[in-house]
């Protein structure tokens, strides 16, 4: 006779697989997990029957005896920015396949609130935590995070002088190639608007542009520092063509600022590119569906996501500690908002 599962559930139950297969529940959750020590026959027979009775494992229950939670959290600074989104799609495809779940938390780039998603996802025995475009952490608050014993992947950080992995774009790379295209394009006078001074990815992506800028002979730029944020593009473009001196091209940080910009031009009656050219960094959905269509670099979000969940799954496996750091390529896509300049 078969009995059914909790009430909570509604399912069969492990013990109700056991007397089935006439084994303890001790062999039948071994051989559900596929654990050594089983008889092979033994198992394949508690496999069996577990699938005629529609058994379906407690993961929590399951989890309480094994010290395992199979749940990756993943914090990211606002899931509402589209390339986060696509970011936690390929982190979340990755971990399904893999046999984990994902538990998101939105940080809002503030560090108290980003440390309590830390600790809340620690006190849920997450096995990993994968942190995208995070507030900077203090020292102390690395080390907290280190002892904790589980991996953690930064997205969006450079690799070198840190005790965690690291998923990063080239984004040297990015900064010379959106320099590139403008000087191609004829433009020797640029803004670039990037975001606050201490997000390490910008920077480096700022630095990068300026110095391929400036290698051209008679070539300037004026940088603005500014929120890394649609909000933040936009405010920062109210300025900028208030005050235009003749700069004939704008090149943002990434999208979000670049798409602020575009709406400030809007309401500045500043057309994109006929009076001003824009490019962009990431390349997110939205950037072939605006008007015009953005020029941006590339860099591929989903693959990221994917990326980090590789790394976790590597640590979890090998037991090992030692940080693991992956560079991802970025090209450029170049569309309509870049006009090219005649002598």
């Amino acid at each position: 006779m078969v009995k059914n599962g909790n009430p909570g559930t509604g399912g069969v139950t492990l013990q109700a697989v056991a007397e089935a297969a006439g084994v303890t529940i001790a062999t039948a959750s071994r051989s559900l997990n596929d654990a050594y020590g089983v008889h092979p026959e033994t198992k394949a027979r508690v496999q069996r029957i577990a699938e005629q009775l529609h058994y379906k494992p407690n993961r929590f229950a399951r989890g309480l005896v094994t010290g395992r939670s199979d749940m990756v959290g993943l914090i990211v600074s606002d899931i509402r920015n589209s390339y986060f989104a696509e970011v936690a799609r390929g982190v979340e495809d990755a971990a399904l396949e893999s046999g984990r779940d994902v538990m998101l938390c939105n940080s809002d780039l503030n560090a108290e609130r980003q440390m309590k998603s830390v600790n809340s996802l620690l006190d849920k025995r997450a096995e990993a935590i994968i942190m995208n475009s995070v507030a900077t952490l203090s020292r102390e608050d690395q080390q907290k995070i280190a002892a904790a014993g589980v991996p953690i992947v930064l997205l969006n950080r450079p690799g070198r002088d840190t005790t965690f992995s690291t998923v990063n774009a080239d984004n040297d790379k990015g900064g010379r190639l959106a320099a590139e295209c403008l000087l191609r394009n004829g433009h020797r006078k640029v803004i670039n608007l990037t975001g606050p001074k201490k997000h390490a990815n910008l920077s480096r992506r700022s630095t990068a542009f300026v110095k391929a800028m400036e290698a051209q002979r008679g070539a300037r730029v004026n940088t603005i520092h500014t929120l890394n944020t649609m909000q933040g593009g936009y405010e920062a473009a109210i300025e900028i063509f208030r005050n235009l001196n003749g700069e004939t091209a704008i090149a943002t940080g990434n999208d979000a600022m670049a798409f602020g910009v575009m709406r400030a031009a809007i309401e500045a009656g500043v057309r994109i590119p006929r009076d001003i050219s824009l490019i962009g960094f990431d390349d997110v959905e939205l950037s072939a569906m605006t008007f015009p269509p953005l020029t941006t670099v590339r860099q591929p979000k989903y693959e990221v996501g994917r990326a980090a969940v590789e790394i976790v799954q590597q640590l979890l496996s090998s037991g090992s500690k030692a940080p693991i750091h992956r560079v991802v390529d970025v090209e450029l896509v170049e569309r309509s908002s870049v006009a090219k300049l005649t002598k």
